[in-house]
């Protein structure tokens, strides 16, 4: 693993541990975190060997696009702690807007997804270690498709590129990132959940419209009605409502 030769400039909140090639920025973070990392670390590679998403799902990672990992340690239980990811995505929506066109939707599939139009330009991965409702830390990973995406995909995909014609670079997005993530994170701080589940639910894929919740067991049709103060998904069904902590949200056409 050899380092970057010219890093991006990250506010001093940040420590950059920068790399050429990695498997996974998240393991990366997990083995520095576990070592002792302070809040703030984060890992950024030019590309991973061995990159995934949510349920150990691959995620391709062929240079040009941004692949970070930050090491964090919330002072909350982890029941808290997980709206980091809509954080992340409020700061990911917030670099990618300066170079989106404002008639081109940036909308949030929930719970981790990012979509420019109707396809998956970025995915959110948090992973966390403690017990019980002692949280030692968690790992945010963030991968953005800036000008590439994977042909087949679970979920269509696209990059910033293809939809737009610009090219970001690796360094401008992660700058970008960092900053919007930095005034979110602060907003969470001084004001909790609530403002947080306002603006990411302005953007919201789906909300008011029929969907279906994959779930280990069983598969949920209904209407997507809410966010509830934690950030479950609310899902009116014909039986009635349901709170959804996890689970795969699949949209009509998609």
């Amino acid at each position: 693993m050899s380092r970057v030769a010219e890093a991006p400039r990250l506010p001093p909140a940040y420590r950059l541990v920068a790399r050429e090639s990695v498997g996974s920025t998240n393991d990366e973070a997990r083995d520095l975190a576990r070592q002792g990392a302070e809040d703030g670390t984060l890992v950024w590679a030019r590309e991973q060997s061995a990159g995934r998403g949510r349920q150990g799902r691959e995620w391709s990672s062929p240079p040009g696009n941004l692949y970070m990992s930050l090491v964090l340690r919330p002072e909350c239980p982890p029941r808290e702690a997980v709206q980091l990811a809509f954080v992340a995505a409020l700061g990911a929506a917030g670099m990618l807007g300066l170079h989106v066109p404002p008639l081109m939707p940036l909308r949030f599939k929930w719970p981790n997804d990012i979509l420019l139009g109707p396809r998956k330009v970025a995915g959110i991965l948090i992973e966390a270690e403690g017990q019980g409702e002692t949280l030692d830390f968690m790992i945010l990973g963030l991968g953005v498709n800036l000008v590439s995406h994977p042909a087949e995909a679970r979920i269509p995909a696209t990059d910033l590129k293809t939809d737009t014609g610009e090219t970001v670079t690796p360094e401008e997005a992660l700058e970008g990132f960092a900053r919007h993530f930095m005034i979110w994170t602060n907003r969470w701080l001084d004001g909790g959940f609530a403002p947080i589940r306002e603006a990411w639910l302005a953007h919201a894929a789906g909300l008011g419209e029929r969907i279906e919740v994959r779930l280990p067991n069983e598969t949920l049709a209904g209407t997507f009605a809410d966010l509830d103060a934690t950030g479950a998904l609310l899902l009116d069904t014909e039986r009635g409502r349901r709170t959804i902590a996890a689970g795969d949200v699949h949209l009509p056409g998609m």
